[in-house]
């Protein structure tokens, strides 16, 4: 099948128990716990999200694995770009699915990885409290090179998703610190001396207070734009900014931050930055944070595909111009269930949003 695009989605590999999730949450938790006791917290919210063919999986489980990879390349994605939590000091979370899939070889679909550099909280991920679970280090060059030896077979492995001959390695925060540059040193370095001709570094950007020329300044092969909050931070009028702030004072968390998909999309993509050609737009079908955040999330309301398909079409249209090997869009997400944010099938939509992405690139 030729395809108008690369799309790779972002993968979340939550969905297993480990005991630092039991210790912070309780026992057995998953992702799917959030998605679970998520409710409607206002007229036509459309919650709790119920997951269809693929049901409330276990990522231990190879079939399911397998199950994913055969949907989504049916549907024109060309692999799974999987979070990877690497805290500093060889301390990992979450990493058993991707491990085994490098192990097993299974399944036999492209794949990358996406450094999530992130020190975890307890809000972000469904907590009430704000108070720091791990904590997200730079401890220098050895420990550096300890995490690219442990991520070293998954880059030479023949599934693993190249640009111009390179291995694509995203960083989620490529600006958290100075030691990010050294980071990308001495990878680049230890990349040469391993037998790859190096390696593809896509910096993501989702602070909109920073520029796209910030994080090309950190040395980054390439950028990754995601704009969930472009039109909130640049584009709403004096007056709606007013009027959010004055609900803030009297309501509290008494309602959830409430937006329409419609107008929000509008301003997912900037022509200008993401034509450019070492630039990686996101396709985002929705988000509901109220999964985790209960009333202190934001959901953009009136999501469907028709919308998400006029989206996908103007990502398209920006790369088209592009070299083939750059023509890469990203999906946020392929299974981030808990914040709304997700390509697989559920009860309302079933495969609509996965029929509309495909007719835009096949």
């Amino acid at each position: 099948m030729k395809k108008e695009a690369r799309v790779i989605a972002l993968y979340l590999p939550q969905y297993h128990p480990i005991p630092e999730n039991d210790k912070w949450w309780g026992k057995g938790f998953t992702e799917w716990t959030n998605v679970g006791k998520a409710k409607a917290l206002f007229r036509g919210h459309y919650q709790p999200r119920i997951p269809a063919d693929l049901g409330y999986y276990d990522l231990r489980v190879s079939e399911t694995r397998i199950a994913q990879a055969e949907m989504a390349k049916e549907y024109g994605v060309e692999g799974f770009c999987y979070w990877h939590y690497w805290f500093g000091n060889g301390k990992r979370l979450i990493e058993r699915p991707f491990n085994e899939v490098i192990a097993s070889g299974e399944p036999d679909f492209p794949f990358c990885l996406a450094w999530a550099n992130e020190t975890w909280k307890g809000f972000d991920h469904g907590l009430k409290n704000r108070n720091v679970l791990i904590e997200q280090l730079y401890p220098g060059v050895e420990d550096y090179k300890a995490h690219f030896y442990e991520v070293l077979p998954a880059l030479k492995d023949k599934r693993y998703i190249k640009v111009d001959g390179k291995p694509l390695f995203m960083i989620y925060k490529p600006l958290a610190s100075s030691e990010v540059l050294v980071f990308i040193d001495v990878w680049r370095k230890l990349a040469i001396e391993n037998g790859l001709i190096g390696i593809h570094f896509v910096g993501h950007h989702n602070d909109l207070t920073n520029k796209i020329e910030d994080i090309q300044r950190t040395g980054v092969d390439a950028v990754n734009t995601t704009r969930l909050n472009n039109y909130l931070i640049n584009h709403r009028s004096i007056r709606e900014k007013l009027f959010s702030r004055i609900k803030k004072i009297f309501l509290g968390t008494a309602a959830a931050y409430a937006i329409p998909y419609r107008l929000m999309s509008k301003y997912f993509l900037v022509p200008k930055e993401d034509r450019q050609e070492f630039v990686y737009p996101s396709i985002i079908p929705g988000w509901d944070h109220t999964a985790r955040s209960g009333r202190e999330g934001m959901v953009l309301t009136n999501s469907k595909p028709e919308y998400f398909e006029t989206h996908v079409k103007e990502a398209v249209d920006l790369v088209k111009e592009k070299d083939e090997e750059h023509k890469i869009i990203f999906i946020k997400s392929w299974n981030e269930w808990a914040e709304g944010n997700y390509m697989e099938p559920d009860l309302k939509w079933g495969l609509k949003y996965l029929e509309a992405l495909k007719r835009q690139l096949i």
